[in-house]
């Protein structure tokens, strides 16, 4: 059975699933450079993606559309081969506690190459439910396991997922929709649309883009009790659940603390606090609903990027173990569409699955823009790193799913000089306050990080603990934390290879690691994109080393999109 999942809006994307396997999983900005957040821009994107591993439109089974708008089926629209083209979905939640969330909804009219389908589709809400318990491990050990989802268009959901792909709905488990953090932090500087100098064309991507950077800008301050006292206050008084009351929440929170004489950063502290306070609270309290199930819990929705939340609630909220997938936004949508439609049909809703599922490299450009190349296996990757000091673009293999680079499109560096986060910043065009994550082989990772347990996807918080501060202060936040991601070498042989050679070399088993695109844009698709880009003198790739050539100079491209 060949199921293909398609998500049409922002995070355009699509997906393949044979028999309860994960074929691949493609974000549309993976494609050409393409904008981070783009939709799907041509239904011939479906036959390009499945070309890629050997399908046609025609050898699919069944293809599912990601729901989406409020108040029963509605539409969405997008091309096919250039002309208009409008789809009927599914709606984006649950209308009612007693609905059947694995509902789905029967249309016709999909074009693809000429050729109309016949295609499913369900709520959005179900997406994320399906991606994230398909593929956890509580799905795979045949565990119920609660999910919660919270996202921009959304309030916070409770559901139980069971094995055999039943979803039980929890309903709302508290009541601010999860667009409110960017709508708060984006009446304050930084992050106000005058302050970042967005186009009006990109102006409703911010939603998307300002919540990554807020989590990091917050350790620039603190929560203030009497911030959060007046975030309370509101919260009590003028509570109304709607998409709009983001903006009534923000308006009113200046207007009751005008006051209080209160900086943007500890203002942004106190909202990320205290929200995190109400969902842990809200978490604890779902857990009490089914007190017989085991203590599994996933997250998902765009809300489960923030690591600040994510390890709160696996420190606080009474479960077990927490899962979170390396896609719990909109990224995953495709994916969890096909997700859904496997558990309904199979009665099973684990999926076998990878996070290197993305697109392959392409090598239609094979021009090296100044670059000379010669061969490099990962001992000597890992040489130059240490004797340089230098970041190097390292592309291999299919691309990570998701939002986080993981090693197969990302800028690797030392993490042993101070200065290598300013000057990763400095290449990617970035803010100075963001932070660039760690590396870690997994068994090494308890003794450098608190807790240190494995994070392969980068979604939790972790502390660096003292003795390491000094040997590695590039991957060190304001707040002492770093969003680790970790490494079995099983897993991930390349990666896993260039961290063990560079430990030996150095006796530090970490290095720099923050994702390899034009900014703006998603990862590079390509080695030529790299050294077209030109911002760093080195780019290694399938055993190839790339380096500008001497008198080219260290011009850099200044390729970019404002968010």
């Amino acid at each position: 059975m060949l199921i293909c999942g398609v998500k049409v809006t922002h995070d355009g994307g699509v997906a393949v699933v044979e028999d309860g396997r994960l074929r691949t999983s493609v974000e549309v900005e993976k494609l050409g450079n393409r904008a981070r957040y783009t939709d799907l821009l041509d239904t011939d994107l479906i036959a390009v993606v499945l070309k890629s591993i050997g399908l046609h439109p025609s050898d699919i089974d069944t293809f599912v559309v990601d729901g989406w708008g409020f108040g029963g089926p509605t539409e969405v629209n997008t091309m096919a081969a250039g002309e208009p083209l409008e789809l009927r979905v599914a709606a984006y939640r649950e209308a009612q506690l007693a609905d059947d969330s694995l509902r789905h909804e029967v249309f016709d009219g999909l074009r693809i190459g000429g050729r109309e389908h016949r295609y499913h589709s369900y709520h959005h809400t179900t997406g994320h439910v399906m991606s994230a318990y398909a593929t956890s491990p509580f799905a795979a050990r045949r565990e119920p396991a609660f999910v919660v989802v919270w996202d921009g268009g959304t309030l916070p959901r409770g559901y139980v997922a069971s094995p055999d792909g039943a979803i039980e709905n929890l309903g709302p488990i508290f009541g601010l929709i999860g667009n409110l953090y960017a709508t708060f932090s984006m009446r304050f500087p930084p992050f106000r649309p005058e302050d970042i100098g967005v186009s009006d064309e990109r102006l409703p991507y911010m939603q998307l883009s300002v919540p990554g950077k807020v989590m990091a800008y917050v350790a620039k301050g603190q929560p203030r009790p009497e911030l959060c006292q007046v975030l309370d206050d509101i919260y009590r008084d003028e509570l109304d659940v709607s998409l709009g009351f983001a903006e009534v929440f923000a308006e009113s929170f200046l207007k009751r603390a005008e006051h209080l004489a209160v900086r943007p950063e500890d203002a942004l502290a106190s909202m990320q606090h205290w929200l995190g306070e109400q969902l842990v609270d809200s978490v604890r309290t779902m857990r009490s609903f089914r007190p017989g199930l085991p203590g599994n819990l996933c997250l998902a929705g765009g809300c489960a990027l923030n690591i600040k939340w994510n390890t709160r609630i696996r420190t606080s909220a009474g479960f077990d173990e927490v899962y979170v997938p390396p896609f719990p936004n909109d990224s995953g949508s495709a994916f969890g569409a096909a997700c859904a439609e496997h558990a309904r049909i199979s009665g099973s809703a684990a999926v076998q699955w990878s996070v290197f599922a993305g697109p392959r490299l392409t090598d239609e450009d094979r021009r090296t823009y100044g670059y000379r190349r010669r061969e490099c296996d990962i001992e000597n990757l890992a040489r130059i790193l240490h004797e340089t000091g230098e970041p190097v673009v390292v592309l291999h293999g299919a691309a990570e799913l998701g939002p986080r680079a993981l090693g197969h499109r990302s800028i690797i560096a030392p993490a042993t000089d101070p200065a290598a986060k300013d000057i990763l910043n400095e290449i990617k065009v970035r803010e100075s306050y963001r932070p660039v994550s760690p590396i870690c082989i997994e068994d090494r990772a308890p003794e450098i990080f608190d807790p240190g347990t494995p994070d392969p996807f980068m979604l939790f918080d972790h502390t660096v603990r003292p003795g390491w501060r000094d040997r590695i202060p590039a991957v060190v936040h304001l707040d002492g934390s770093a969003r680790l991601q970790t490494v079995d070498p099983q897993m991930d042989p390349t990666v896993g290879a260039l961290l063990t050679a560079y430990d030996r070399l150095s006796g530090v088993p970490v290095l720099c690691n923050t994702s390899a695109n034009l900014n703006g844009s998603g990862f590079f698709p390509d080695v030529a994109s790299a050294l077209r880009w030109g911002r760093t003198r080195l780019v290694w790739s399938e055993g190839w080393l790339y380096e500008k050539e001497p008198g080219r100079g260290d011009e850099r491209s200044t390729e970019m999109n404002a968010i």
